[in-house]
This record gives C-alpha cells, structure tokens and sequence, in this order.
C-alpha cells in the first residue's frame, strides 16, 4: 500500500536507471537524478532531476539525456579519442561535436528507439540557449552547427526546429568547404579512429587546419622510420663507422682541411664579437654559462595566446566624469531619472531577496541546546510534550565575515541604442543601489570603442600594407563609470553618460571581460561576483572584416572559460532583449524595464546565489515575463 512519503517518481527514475546501465552495457554504472548539470564522471552518469509531478518535458528530458549518454559511454573509445584529438580550442569543440553526434547516429541505427528519446533533449538544449532566435551564422557556435550536421546526415531524421535553424545557418558554408570530405561520412561511422580521421580533414576543410597539431599517423610512421636504421646499425660491426670515418678524413685534401679550420674560426670570432656587442663591454659572463635569450613578449590575452592585437597605442581607460561635463552629466542624469519612476518599490523588493541570499555582512549565529544562555522558544514544544526533558538555551556567537564585491561590465555598444540602453543603465542603478545598502561594494564599468569601423588602429593597417589577419583593428575604450570604494551619492550622475549621443560604438566583449576580471582578482574581498549585462556577441566591423568570422566570439568564449576554471570570480549575466546562455552558464532575460521590478527581482536574487540547488531552481527561467 502506497503512502504518502511514497515518490510517484521512483518507479520511472529505478526503470530508467537499470535500462540506462544495459544500454551503456556498464553493470556497475551508477544513475543518480540530480540538479547539478548532466554528466558522466567515472562510474557515475548525472541525470536531469525529475519530480513527483513528472511532467512530460521531465520525462523526455531524462530519458533523452540519458540515452545520449549511455550511447556516448557505449560506442566511444577514451583512448581513441585522445590519440586523434587536437589541442586548438576551435578544432577540439568541432572534433569533440562531431564524435558526440556519430556515437548518437550509431545507436540510432542499432537501437532505433533512443533517436526520439536524443531528438527531446536536443530540442530541450537548443531552446534552452536561444538557438531559434539567432538570425546570423556568425552568432551561431559552429561546432553545435556541425554536430547537428553530422548526425542528420548519418541518421536522415530531421532536428528539432531550433537545432535544424543552427544547422541550416552553417550548412552551405560546411557543404561548400568539406563538401567532398562528407561523402566518406557512411564508410567511417562505425570504426571510431577512422572518423577520427575524417573528423580532422573536416575541421582542416573549414579553415582550422592550423589548430590540429602533429598527425598521430605520420608521427608512428616517423617512430618506426627511425627504429628501422637504428636496428641496422646494431648488426653492423662497432670497426665500420671508425674505419668510414677515418676514411672521410683521409680522402679529405690537407688545403681543403685548412680551409675549413680558418672558416669555422672565423665564424666563431664573428659569433663571439657579436655577443660581445649585444651583451655591453662592461658585462662579465659567469664563467661555464651561456648567455641568457631575452624573454618572449607576454601574450596580450591571457585566455588565448593567439589572440592579436594590431595597435593597442590608442586604447583608453577613462573615468566616466572625463567624458562630459558636470552640467551634461546632470541633464542626462535627470533624463534616466524620468525612466526610473515606475521602478519607486523595485529597490526595497530586490533588496530583501538580495540580503538573505549575500550574506555580506551576517556576522551573527546561534549555538544551539546549551545548558545556560538566552531560553529557545523553538524548542519548548518537545518540554511541553515531555516534562522530563531540560530546558534549551541559545546564544549568539560571532561567525566569519564574508564580505562581496560586485562589478558590473555593462556594454556600450551601438546596438544598445535606444530602449536597450536605458535598461542597462536602469539596471545598474537598482543592483548599485540595492547592494549598497547590503553593504556590498560595486564597481560600474562601460565598454564599447573610440570610433566606428576601425580608429587609429585601422589607419596604421592601411597605411603599413595591410598585414593579413592583423587581429583587433579598433581603439578600445573602457569607462569607469563608478570605482568598487566610490559611495554610490557621489557618482550617480556618471550613469547618465550612457544617454549621451554618439558614445555607444562597436563592442568587444572577450577584452573588456578580462579587463574587469583582473581588477577584481586583486580586490581584497573573499567573494567577487561579475555580472554582465549585454545584448549578444561582439561585433567589430573593422576586425571582423579583415579576420575569421568567429574571432571575437572565440575570444570571448576563451575568457569565459579562463574565468570560470580559475574560481577567483563568479560569473553572471543579464541579456537586454537578447538571450545571451549560449555564452553565459548562469544568465536572465530583459526584454523591458517593468519586468525588474515583478518576476525579474526574484530571477535577479537567484543568480546571486552561492548555493547550486537554490539557483536550480531558477536556471530554468531564461526569459521573463
């Protein structure tokens, strides 16, 4: 008999459990539901939650999930796989997309039932990240791109519409690069190291041959190349090279000997003078040391060492106040104040949430069932039950201090022109003030460029003969609009600037984020959050024209990942009209400003939170309204 403790739930979840196992054909794989974000981790798989009302969409998203990873687990060769993988970022994600499509392909051949079950959880992920709204290949992940390819190919069943939408943006361009390449597609499904092969021709095929490092292939041919010389020396009497070897000197003329002599010392004379010359007369070489190389210049990013810059002379980094006057900045002040009205209760609403949830300054706790202190009124139920049992008491005791500070990057590009910008700069001005009074320390910061389509950086391209791929061809300008230990009082009118006509320019979102992570990481407090509030990808027509479509995107995407393998900084964002969680893990939607001061407040306190499970219950809300 059922009772009510009983989880309407657990039949399904124990069902789904041991036919996941039989279907990775892993016994001693263990199946937990959980929160946490899908996966395998050694002989754990992690699967999607699902509750006691065990929706439909819960149903097909763990049975989805599961499938593909037990197809993945089934059908995929660890070792295989590492042999052929190559380490360019770019070339990894396409060799990664495609091998996880091929094992998904297989088992849609051997066990067709699984392809309906993948098809649920790929149309689950592909509306989760916005994949429906994109309008541009450029803001499309191409590796996603190519998986989905690869697999409607293999398989002939049509993707779930916003997966097919992603696939049909790169199509063409795929088709038109590795069109020849595609048809070897049937013949290498089912051995994993020759689609391995396959899969490295077809990242060379779309322009990131560069990225796939040495060919496992020709590198064992090389081994065995120069096992075979060394075997036949071995069998060859120890006399023959000593004999070969006098014998070259002898056949050797005594001019064309002394010859060679005075050339090799009159090149190690000159290569002596020369050393002499670059090291300084006065400088002593200790004695058995070479001279030392000088160091190589530093990369300009440290998410990714081939990220370039052609001209960085003219970027700037300016305080808001530089920018306008105080008169302008007041007018403008007034403007966004306009703007603000309807939002009069927002600030006390996010406020509470957000205080709870901080923890900023809670230096208070209790300890609790003592024997003397303040009496606990929680715990005179169970003494009122049994007479016998003492008295509780409670005191307050001290706990650490956890103090936060807060950046938030705001994007300042010519796209946000408009209503966009001001729910920006509405945005900041509840968070910086609603913080503040948490006794949380923000730091505002802008960013967009000094000129459109190219600055002072360009004209030096031009000018020196137009380098191929020169990399950022654009004067940055990065704008303090309030420093961490500014009081709030003093800088409100500096928000105003973002009303200001022809500030807004072009953005490049991967500099300016690592620019911010480097003056939280030195920043004293033991938690820093950086929130970013955008409209989607970068975009800088001078670049993007003369580079890869996907260069800034790239970059951005290699910032992101820096930040959160490091764990200095915990990272959020806020899209304005743009669902921006195809780069940001933990993000919202704005599409306007109302939305803050209603279902927004309560999106806005989750992402603060440090707890996994509290947020969960939230990151399935992307957009409100």
């Amino acid at each position: 008999m059922a009772t009510r403790d009983d989880n309407p739930a657990d039949p399904f979840k124990k069902a789904l459990a041991e036919a996941t196992k039989v279907m990775a054909d892993d016994p001693d794989l263990a199946v937990n539901y959980t929160v946490d974000p899908s996966g395998v981790s050694g002989d754990i798989m992690r699967l999607p939650q699902v509750s006691r009302r065990m929706t439909r969409d819960e149903v097909l998203l763990a049975r989805g999930t599961a499938d593909a990873l037990a197809l993945y687990r089934r059908y995929h060769d660890a070792g295989t796989h590492s042999r052929y993988s190559p380490p360019g970022d770019m070339a990894r994600d396409l060799y990664e997309a495609m091998e996880t499509a091929r094992c998904e392909a297989v088992g849609a051949r051997d066990m067709p039932g699984t392809a309906g079950n993948v098809d649920a959880k790929i149309g689950h992920d592909a509306a989760r990240r916005g994949y429906g709204q994109i309008t541009q290949a450029a803001e499309a992940p191409l590796p996603v791109a190519a998986g989905y390819l690869i697999r409607h190919l293999a398989t002939g069943r049509d993707l779930p519409k916003d997966a097919a939408h992603v696939m049909d943006l790169w199509r063409g361009f795929i088709e038109d690069q590795a069109g020849g390449t595609l048809d070897d597609l049937e013949a290498t499904l089912t051995d994993q190291a020759a689609f391995a092969r396959f899969s490295r021709r077809m990242i060379s095929d779309l322009g990131y041959g560069d990225q796939l490092g040495e060919d496992p292939d020709q590198l064992d041919e090389d081994q065995q190349d120069e096992a075979e010389p060394d075997g036949a020396e071995e069998e060859q009497p120890d006399s023959t090279g000593d004999e070969s070897g006098e014998q070259d000197e002898a056949d050797a003329s005594p001019e064309q000997s002394q010859d060679q002599t005075q050339d090799a010392s009159q090149a190690q004379v000159s290569a002596d003078d020369l050393a002499d010359q670059e090291m300084g007369e006065e400088t002593d070489m200790p004695e058995g040391e070479a001279p030392m190389e000088p160091p190589a210049p530093a990369p300009v990013s440290e998410a990714d060492p081939e990220y370039k810059i052609y001209d960085g002379a003219h970027d700037e980094e300016i305080p808001a106040e530089d920018l306008a006057d105080p008169q302008e900045l007041e007018r403008l002040r007034a403007y966004l104040d306009q703007q603000l009205d309807p939002l009069k209760g927002a600030v006390s609403r996010l406020a509470n949430k957000l205080q709870r949830r901080l923890q900023a300054q809670q230096n208070r706790s209790w300890e609790f069932d003592l024997e003397e202190g303040i009496l606990d009124a929680g715990r005179l139920a169970r003494v009122v039950a049994n007479p016998t049992t003492p008295l509780s008491f409670k005191i307050e005791k001290d706990t650490e201090f956890r103090d936060t500070v807060v950046t938030l990057l705001l994007d300042n590009s010519g796209s946000m022109r408009g209503r966009p910008i001001s729910i920006a700069a509405i945005c900041a001005d509840v968070l910086a003030r609603t913080l503040e009074r948490c006794s949380v320390k923000v730091e505002i910061l802008g960013f967009t460029t000094r000129a459109w389509k190219g600055g002072n950086a360009r004209e030096k391209w031009l000018s020196e003969g137009r380098e191929q791929q020169p990399g950022r061809l654009n004067d940055l300008r990065h704008i303090i609009y309030k420093r961490a230990d500014a009081p709030w009082r003093r800088v409100r009118d500096n928000l105003g600037l973002m009303m200001k006509e022809g500030l807004l320019k072009e953005n490049i979102d991967g500099e300016a984020l690592e620019w911010a992570h480097r003056r939280m990481v030195g920043r004293p407090e033991a938690r820093k959050i950086l929130m970013v509030i955008s409209d989607g990808a970068p975009v800088d027509d001078s670049t993007l024209s003369v580079n890869p479509a996907n260069y800034l995107e790239k970059h951005l995407r290699d910032v992101i990942a820096m930040v959160e393998r490091r764990r200095q900084v915990e990272l959020l964002a806020i899209g304005i009209g743009h669902d921006v969680t195809r780069y940001y893990d933990r993000a919202v939607t704005i599409t306007d400003v109302e939305q803050l001061a209603g279902a927004m407040t309560e999106q806005l306190a989750a992402l603060f939170d440090s707890d996994p499970r509290a947020r969960a219950r939230f990151s399935g809300i992307r957009r409100a309204g």
